[in-house]
């Protein structure tokens, strides 16, 4: 009995027990309050209308609406609409909606909530911002703030491409920045000089203050000593959500994501200024808007690119620069539902951007492929971290964006002997040009060596880095010749010689004087 008393003693009886079950229904309630609530994950589409007019706008956002989506941007100009949801039924309920012609998700990794419209001081658009026009209008206010989610880890295995690392997720900028070079102090070049630019060439054109060239990118410090007469803080923004954020800064690098500095150092090659320090660029003078378009995952999604065109375009630009392709998909195949909205999307902001005067020129990629051929793509999508990546069989009609867009200038690159780089991709139709991109195997002395964030420089190598030549080069054409079309630009351009290491008689960038 005593073994059995002893056993049973701490049971409460009478009112005891009564309280003693209060207190355990209200621990089970605190426990349960403290778990987490599971989100759903968001997807971001793009919509396309059958008109890019605002009434096409007004259809697009209707349908994501419709559908139960929430709309983000809605792109008046142009008749494209951005959307959120976590229904995998979404974008087939879009396709079917009437007036849209196109609607898919431009992510595989989802989001948390969708991103926040940016906010801005009371009364105020930015840092003297040019009132913008035409996109960006209306959209419902999402729950919850921007973002991604917590910074993630690369993929095991990235690799990283001729200046350009491979963008599979965020990691802290220190673990793969290049390393800094000693101020260059304006030394001749052999970049500049084999297109003809430099101390040699003759005085700026007068209106190449008044020429800017967008340099829709990673972002651009323009606390830089090279860059802080260059960077033009009301045509710059943020279109790293989707929307444009003309918050004083939002235009400059996050140095917590993965290749953040290389919008620094195109815009250097572009237009650093020509003060007896550092480096100059092709056409010191020139007006730099910086557009930031890598988001916080360090990926440059379709809905940024859209934004950041439609931006440039309605602030001026003349020439816009494209030193990326769009994520997460290295190239894009109209056969994919999703892909081919993106591609419609993408297509007509830069067509926009071509009609409003800009010529749009974009890297030609650095993976040495003929994208005439069949090929593989095993890198795609970008945005997973972990888990397998199918190889993708792609055929000519995989495009990369936006580099093979109609009318987009896409650049190869050189070395310093004057030969088309082996990483250089070819075999795409439409304009093509090379300029000085550098061997990432030669050292500094061989690669283009620009600006970096902090007041640096740095030394990569790529075909971004010949797109920011041909930029420019553009933006010196612009200047002497303000009434030539972006077709003309073009032929001013390519009126230089034919590359003596290219079998296909790859025309090279030359300096238009």
């Amino acid at each position: 009995m005593h073994r059995g008393r002893t056993a049973l003693s701490w049971l409460p009886t009478g009112s005891a027990l009564g309280r003693f079950c209060l207190v355990l229904v209200c621990l089970g309630a605190a426990v349960l309050a403290s778990a987490p609530v599971p989100r759903p994950d968001f997807l971001s589409y793009l919509v396309v209308a059958d008109r890019a007019s605002p009434a096409g706008a007004a259809d697009a956002a209707g349908a994501v609406r419709s559908a139960g989506g929430v709309l983000g941007a809605v792109h008046r100009s142009i008749g494209v609409a951005v959307g959120y949801a976590t229904d995998p039924g979404f974008a087939d309920r879009v396709r079917a909606a009437p007036g849209v012609r196109a609607a898919g998700a431009t992510r595989t990794a989802p989001l948390p909530v969708p991103p926040a419209p940016p906010r801005r001081p009371p009364g105020a658009a930015g840092a003297g911002a040019v009132p913008a026009r035409a996109f960006g209008d209306g959209g419902d206010a999402p729950p919850g703030s921007a973002g991604a989610g917590p910074p993630r880890t690369a993929a095991p295995g990235a690799a990283a491409g001729p200046g350009v690392p491979w963008r599979a997720g965020v990691r802290p900028a220190r673990e793969v920045e290049p390393p800094l070079v000693p101020d260059p102090g304006e030394r001749p070049t052999w970049n500049l000089a084999m297109i003809g630019a430099g101390h040699g060439h003759r005085g700026p054109p007068p209106g190449l203050a008044r020429t800017v060239v967008a340099v829709m990118d990673s972002g651009v410090d323009d606390t830089h000593p090279d860059l802080r007469a260059a960077v033009d803080p009301e045509r710059s923004v943020s279109c790293a959500s989707g929307r444009p954020d003309t918050t004083p800064g939002a235009w400059r690098p996050v140095p917590e994501v993965l290749d953040s500095g290389h919008g620094t150092h195109i815009a250097g090659t572009i237009a650093a200024a020509r003060d007896g320090r550092g480096i100059a660029g092709v056409a010191p003078g020139a007006r730099i808007a910086a557009v930031r378009l890598l988001g916080p995952v360090g990926q440059y999604y379709p809905e940024n690119i859209v934004c950041g065109l439609l931006w440039a375009a309605d602030h001026g630009a003349r020439v816009i620069n494209n030193s990326y392709f769009a994520d997460p998909w290295k190239y894009h195949c109209p056969s994919d539902p999703d892909q081919a909205a993106v591609i419609a999307a993408v297509a007509r902001a830069v067509g926009y951007a071509q009609r409003r005067g800009a010529l749009v020129v974009a890297s030609a990629g650095n993976d040495g492929q003929d994208l005439r051929a069949v090929r593989i793509d095993r890198r795609s999508p970008n945005d997973r971290v972990g888990g397998p990546r199918p190889a993708r069989h792609l055929g000519a009609d995989c495009i990369r964006l936006p580099s093979q867009l109609p009318g987009v200038l896409a650049v190869r690159a050189l070395d310093r002997t004057g030969s088309v780089t082996v990483y250089s991709n070819y075999g795409a139709s439409g304009a093509s040009l090379a300029a000085p991109g550098g061997d990432p195997g030669a050292g500094p002395d061989g690669q283009i060596i620009s600006t970096w964030p902090g007041g640096g420089y740095a030394a990569l190598s790529g075909t971004s880095m010949a797109a920011a030549h041909v930029s420019g080069a553009a933006a010196l054409a612009a200047a002497r010749h303000p009434g030539a079309t972006p077709k003309e630009l073009l032929s001013l351009l390519r009126a230089g010689p034919e590359s003596g290491g290219s079998p296909s008689g790859q025309r090279i960038l030359a300096v238009v004087g």
